[in-house]
């Protein structure tokens, strides 16, 4: 099985340069922001955003080019991402993330906040160095997308009665919203017709969407130590996400549990049972499928190229893994 590294070999070059600058990003004037920068960084990740935005951008110019606002852009994507995660982890009271410690927990709540807020406030400063009104409007509207999807998480913890397009738009505005603008914006840096940027719109908002629930079944299925986060910890949290929304109907204890808020210590792993015995993570195992079907349809309209391999392989990759 391939690896998600050995399908960014058409950008290893450019994704070692974003490497060395995601970890100057805050700068030197304030030595705690630094720290909490350069934690951020180097606790890894696997890269797939920033990584989207430099194969799509290769595979719609004639010549497999780059140019600098593409890099840029891959560089605001993985910034974005990582502002957001760490306003997550606080709303959440996630201790670690990717196996190392959250910000919060390793400076304080207020540093880990104002370190997000600076993330986000440096996103914009770089994004308005572009120099590209369209591509500025289409990535700031995902700043607000990632509030909107916070917002409607928060306002349906605990509530079983989610419907499955209520938790696909908030998979969107979480996920899919950076992932979709991001794939567009690449392609606009290229001067790409506006059906080619409208595919890869459509493209980044499946494969996002993909992502986004093959996260959710991992939650469940995955053990601490693959997830870097403790299994279950959506469940906790109160974010009832598709595999558990599926298992309701065959599993009706699963109402109960989630009626008195897993409050038991053996709550999470009976929970944990009951959605594998509901046939939960099938169905949304399927539900990822679909997506990754919707995004590949998307790239059948780019000329045959080696990013493009990478994008569909990519695409696929998703799927493969719950390992």
């Amino acid at each position: 099985m391939a690896t998600s590294s050995s399908l960014f070999y058409p950008i290893e070059k450019e994704l070692y340069s974003l490497e060395r600058n995601l970890k100057t990003v805050a700068g030197t004037r304030h030595p705690i922001l630094y720290a909490a920068a350069k934690h951020l960084f180097e606790a890894g990740g696997k890269r797939v955003r920033p990584a989207l935005v430099l194969l799509v951008a290769k595979a719609t110019s004639e010549k497999e080019n780059i140019n600098n606002g593409q890099k840029r852009l891959a560089e605001i994507t993985e910034i974005i991402h990582t502002a957001s995660l760490v306003h997550d982890d606080i709303i959440d009271e996630c201790t670690t993330r990717r196996g190392v410690k959250t910000v919060h927990n390793v400076f304080s709540t207020k540093i880990a906040v104002l370190a997000g807020d600076f993330l986000f406030a440096q996103s914009s400063w770089y994004l308005a160095n572009i120099e590209n009104l369209a591509v500025v409007k289409a990535i700031s509207k995902v700043i607000t997308d990632f509030a909107e999807g916070e917002i409607r998480q928060g306002l349906v913890h605990f509530d079983p009665s989610i419907s499955m397009d209520a938790y696909i738009e908030k998979s969107f505005y979480k996920t899919a919203s950076l992932i979709a603008a991001s794939c567009r914006g690449a392609a606009m840096l290229n001067g790409s017709s506006t059906q080619v940027n409208n595919d890869l719109y459509l493209y980044g908002k499946h494969m996002g969407l993909a992502f986004q629930i093959m996260d959710d079944i991992l939650d469940i299925t995955g053990s601490t130590k693959s997830l870097g986060k403790p299994a279950g910890a959506d469940l906790t949290n109160g974010n009832l996400t598709s595999p558990i929304l599926f298992s309701l109907a065959q599993e009706t204890d699963l109402n109960y549990l989630i009626e008195r808020e897993f409050c038991n210590n053996t709550d999470i792993a009976l929970a944990l049972f009951l959605i594998k015995r509901g046939g939960g993570i099938t169905k949304a195992k399927d539900l990822a499928k679909e997506q990754v079907q919707a995004a590949l349809y998307c790239l059948q309209f780019l000329p045959k190229s080696a990013p493009v391999s990478s994008l569909r392989e990519l695409t696929h990759f998703i799927i493969t893994r719950l390992s």
